[in-house]
């Protein structure tokens, strides 16, 4: 089975190339999946534009309406921190679309990864952290409110708490938010997941793998979710810009083949998405997302 992955070449809108938010990286890690042979252009799915109707089952409906006509105030604009565009907000809507057919294929075929996804610091009301509409949210009460699955469990490897997520969700027992996290980083104001697992600073290889094996192997067994949504943030890497962890490449591309095989291992449907990462060197930034990829494509190949 080939792996099912998803792209759009509305992911990287025009943006101020001094910007501290990578945009172009969802471009570069699509042309170095290609590049290394993982792909081709023509195998990627591409999404439709996420329904306002979907995205208004995790956010306020004048909140939607407010951003995507451009009309966030400035303490919305200041708490995202993007600068607003209509390409922007197309590439919005087209990549929580992207994490839903992400989702899908991944129930079809047992496994799938987007190359982009993982806004989880983005509210009911209102932005946060480069983050707009929360598509790990929005997943979770689509397929719950559509009998597509009993229970959701999202397990959130970024290295910032998924505050939004958690929040949002905060009141839907069938979806089950984890959060590994390193402990002092942004958001300084917690949220409450169902499972926090904060991490300290400096964290290597060795021991975060071994909080990795040590959740899954608690959390799927108690909760034998239908799905699990997987956060694949590489700020956990030692030269992040915004991370405060120390993982090696060889580090997370054993976190997200750990991940990974302990779901398929269950015959648990899993799906990726690529988080956060932050540096100035774009190139090395999307080889390092393309780790989920290729993690995946060799723990199928080894189940086939």
């Amino acid at each position: 089975m080939p792996l099912p992955l998803i792209y759009h070449e509305d992911y990287s809108p025009e943006f101020p190339a001094e910007h501290r938010f990578p945009m172009d990286k969802f471009r570069l890690l699509h042309d170095y999946l290609v590049d290394s042979g993982l792909t081709t252009d023509q195998a990627l799915l591409r999404p439709e534009i996420c329904p306002n109707d979907i995205l208004a089952l995790a956010h306020d409906r004048s909140y939607i309406e407010r951003y995507l006509n451009g009309d966030l105030s400035r303490e919305d604009q200041r708490r995202l921190g993007l600068p607003w565009s209509e390409a922007l907000a197309r590439r919005t809507v087209r990549a929580v679309g992207g994490s839903l057919l992400s989702a899908e294929m991944a129930l079809q075929h047992g496994i799938a990864c987007h190359l982009a996804g993982g806004t989880h610091h983005a509210h009911f009301d209102h932005p946060a952290g480069f983050c707009i509409f929360n598509d790990l949210a929005v997943i979770s009460r689509y397929l719950l409110e559509a009998g597509r699955v009993h229970r959701v469990l999202i397990f959130d490897c970024d290295v910032h708490q998924g505050d939004g997520t958690a929040r949002i969700l905060h009141d839907t027992p069938d979806a089950i938010t984890v959060s590994l996290h390193c402990e002092q980083n942004f958001p300084a104001r917690k949220a409450q997941s169902d499972w926090d697992i904060p991490l300290p600073r400096g964290m290597g290889d060795t021991a975060y793998l071994k909080v990795v094996d040590d959740a899954l192997n608690y959390l799927l067994p108690l909760y034998r979710p239908d799905l699990v949504l997987y956060d694949a943030g590489v700020d956990v890497h030692k030269d992040d810009a915004l991370g405060y962890l120390q993982l090696t490449d060889a580090g997370v591309a054993a976190r997200d083949e750990a991940v990974l095989r302990h779901c398929l291992g269950r015959d648990i449907p899993v799906m990726g998405v690529i988080g956060g990462g932050y540096s100035k060197d774009r190139v090395a930034l999307a080889k390092r997302h393309g780790i989920l990829h290729h993690s995946a494509a060799r723990v199928i190949g080894c189940s086939q």
